[in-house]
């Protein structure tokens, strides 16, 4: 994978490149010491002195697929910010260290399901099982891994703010003392929120909690950036005669007054656990200089990174949820169309996904591409094809691998599986290791292709010249093998390695009077198994190039509590008479996505 935001090839715009083998650098993996008189345990809870936090998240190697390069305007060459969709623990372990200058989470609360489950998307529902298994020691092992990760990415000048409430934060102070050190500690910073939180049984709960850490006794908070309007008039003395001037404002404190994003706020986009953008500024301004990059790996809406793209910061960011990163994207895209033209040039952004992957967009890249794409996703080390022929692709625990072509539905050919079977007999395995096996990985094999295969198999009872060809669909339980055999009672890797396809988007429309036209996507068919569709975006001025969800048309929902489910019909009121390209994208609970878009008559 290209490091980020330090120059290096652009990534092509579909497809992955190889990415650099990051090194072990034990020893950000090094158990702490005891920090001061706390009187806690030496570790924190999870972490196991021969393979970390390993034991209970393996590592699994898998590479990313660029689905998507967003153009936002930057004429220069340059490196584009990341939006990311997969399990962040694994998308962590893909960045390079000391590469990360501020970062800022929103976890999960330890709150239950129905807080934290917001999106619907399958991802979320496997990942609550995982935080919640052990209670709040299974919580805070989630958790710490990710933590290390983050210590690990994170500058020496570097700094984190960890976003909770009442629910763990006694909890996870007592964790990220070890992790980051006692000594690291700066500030339990509390953001009050007016309005709500009421109570006639207890005092109101109406304050979450921000923790505030330190790689070092280096870093940077630009305290004039974040200053507040004094109680004295601006600009003017105070009336004792100090001659103390106040026109700079107030050195900022650790509680911050804010309300939470309100219904009728233009920046809200329809879910609950939003966070203000005045809060994400005030993080960003005091802990990041302007280049410098930020990093949230529980993105939600997109508030962190809009906030960062607003002051000129780089940004990486990573969300669990396929819907998440959709909302993310069209909120950046939205704000990079309000900039005005004395505005500074914005990075353009690309979009990524980790271990799930559109199999329709992976058979449209070149043959190279997609066989590097297919052998990493398989354990495999790719090959040239010099040294052991046209034939042999790439090579996996001294097996020789063969790759098939890239356009869904080929399939490997009883010729292939001659071709493959010489060339096995060409290795040097085989000549002077009696090695006898090969691997052909392919979306499908054709009738010819199977029974080649078992003609030479049956040449095994009477030539001694035999060779095994075992054939693996992509995407079959078989290629997924060795994510599989990874996972623990902790961790659910059951849904990683896997192929999605969009769902079959049908729209119609009708108008009912003036400028206004009622739009149905109803009747769209989903074609990933056990998915269901679980939101929609509209865009009322489609340019036929890019997808834009108009304003209040991108997290859509109808019902109530628990009952609230994407809104598949709606309402809107064109600004005049003509006619006007419209699309509309789905998203699925599996990952699937796809968009119409079509032509309609306002009169």
């Amino acid at each position: 994978m290209t490091q980020q935001f330090t120059g290096g090839n652009e990534p092509e715009p579909q497809g992955a490149a190889a990415p650099e083998a990051l090194p072990q650098q034990e020893e950000f993996y090094r158990a702490p010491a005891r920090f001061g008189p706390v009187p806690v345990e030496a570790e924190p809870k999870g972490w196991d002195r021969r393979v970390g936090f390993r034991r209970h998240y393996p590592p699994v190697s898998l590479p990313m697929q660029v689905i998507d390069r967003v153009p936002m305007g930057h004429k220069e060459p340059h490196e584009p910010n990341r939006l990311i969709w997969g399990d962040n623990l694994h998308v962590m372990r893909q960045i390079p260290s000391n590469s990360v200058d501020l970062i800022y989470i929103d976890p999960p609360f330890f709150s239950g399901r129905q807080y934290n489950v917001i999106w619907g998307d399958n991802n979320e529902l496997r990942s609550f099982n995982d935080i919640w298994q052990g209670g709040m020691d299974g919580y805070l092992i989630w958790l710490n891994a990710r933590l290390y990760e983050m210590k690990r990415i994170l500058k020496a000048t570097g700094s984190i703010y960890v976003h909770c409430d009442w629910h763990a934060s006694h909890y996870i102070k007592v964790e990220m003392d070890k992790i980051f050190g006692y000594q690291n500690f700066q500030n339990e910073f509390i953001w009050y929120y007016s309005g709500g939180g009421a109570s006639r049984t207890r005092w109101g709960r109406k304050h979450d909690v921000l923790f505030f850490y330190t790689m070092s006794s280096d870093w940077t908070f630009n305290v004039d950036d974040v200053r507040s309007p004094h109680k004295w008039t601006s600009g003017q003395l105070r009336a004792d005669g100090s001659g103390r001037d106040y026109s700079r404002g107030k050195l900022p404190d650790d509680v911050f007054e804010l309300h939470s994003v309100m219904p009728w706020s233009g920046e809200r986009i329809g879910y609950p656990t939003q966070k203000p953008e005045a809060l994400l500024e005030r993080v960003i301004l005091a802990s990041s200089d302007e280049g410098d990059v930020v990093a949230d790996f529980y993105i939600g809406g997109g508030t962190t990174a809009a906030v960062a793209q607003r002051l000129g910061r780089r940004w990486i960011a990573c969300d669990q949820s396929r819907v998440a990163v959709a909302v993310t994207s069209e909120r950046l895209k939205q704000q990079a169309m309000t900039r005005g033209v004395e505005d500074a040039p914005i990075p353009d952004f690309t979009v990524e996904h980790w271990g799930i992957y559109e199999a329709a967009r992976l058979s449209e890249t070149p043959s190279e591409q997609f066989r590097d794409f297919v052998l990493r996703s398989y354990g495999a080390t790719r090959i040239g094809d010099t040294g052991d022929g046209p034939y042999i692709h790439g090579w996996r625990n001294q097996f020789p691998i063969w790759v098939g072509d890239a356009p869904l539905g080929s399939q490997a050919t009883a010729e292939d599986v001659g071709n493959f079977a010489n060339a096995v007999r060409q290795t040097a395995q085989y000549q002077q290791d009696n090695l006898r096996d090969g691997i052909m990985l392919a979306w499908g094999f054709g009738r010819d292709a199977i029974d080649a295969a078992g003609q030479l198999r049956e040449q095994e009872r009477i030539d001694i010249n035999f060779v095994r060809i075992a054939q693996v669909r992509i995407g079959d339980d078989g290629f997924r093998q060795h994510i599989v055999t990874s996972s623990t009672e902790r961790a659910d890797y059951s849904e990683f390695m896997t192929f999605i396809y969009p769902p079959v988007v049908d729209v119609g429309h009708r108008a009912v009077g003036g400028s206004v036209v009622d739009f149905d996507a109803g009747d769209t068919a989903v074609v990933n198994a056990g998915a269901e569709i679980i939101n929609v975006q509209w865009d009322f001025n489609y340019n036929g190039r890019r997808f834009t969800a108009t304003p209040g048309y991108s997290f859509q929902r109808e019902g109530s509590g628990n009952n609230r489910r994407p809104a598949l019909r709606v309402t809107h009121k064109f600004s005049r008479a003509g006619r006007f390209r419209v699309a509309c994208r789905v998203q699925d609970s599996r990952g699937g996505e796809a968009m119409w878009n079509g032509e309609v008559e306002v009169r």
